[in-house]
């Protein structure tokens, strides 16, 4: 297995990518009037999950990229909690696109845990 040269060649920042991008594109259905509110949290926590993995990778320290994972984690739990509340109040209406999103996440929760993991054990 070859060093990784580039945060590009993450796969946790590529599926963060993959996250933001069909969180973007579900949250443009969601109303007009919540759209500097919910629509504009859920576009910055989608966003601050490969933005944060990137920041971290770009770091000297150990010690601060687990932080900067750490703070991905957070932003990755709270687009969760986000878009549950969002389809609770019945803003999203392709459930197949809603049902991608939340699987992609859960993905990317375990594989941040992983990381977390092994950076601990260094």
């Amino acid at each position: 297995m070859g060093e990784i040269n580039s945060y590009k060649e993450l796969l946790i920042w590529q599926k963060g990518m993959q996250i933001a991008e069909l969180t973007y594109s579900l949250a443009s259905d969601f109303p007009n009037d919540e759209i500097y509110s919910l629509t504009n949290q859920v576009k910055r926590s989608c966003v601050s999950v490969p933005s944060n993995i990137a920041e971290g990778y770009g770091r000297s320290s150990t010690l601060s990229y687990m932080n900067f994972i750490k703070i991905s984690r957070g932003s990755l739990y709270e687009l969760e909690t986000q878009l549950i509340l969002a389809k609770r109040l019945n803003f999203i209406a392709n459930d197949t696109l809603y049902d991608s999103i939340i699987s992609l996440i859960a993905e990317e929760g375990k594989m941040i845990n992983t990381l977390l993991n092994k950076l601990k054990s260094k």
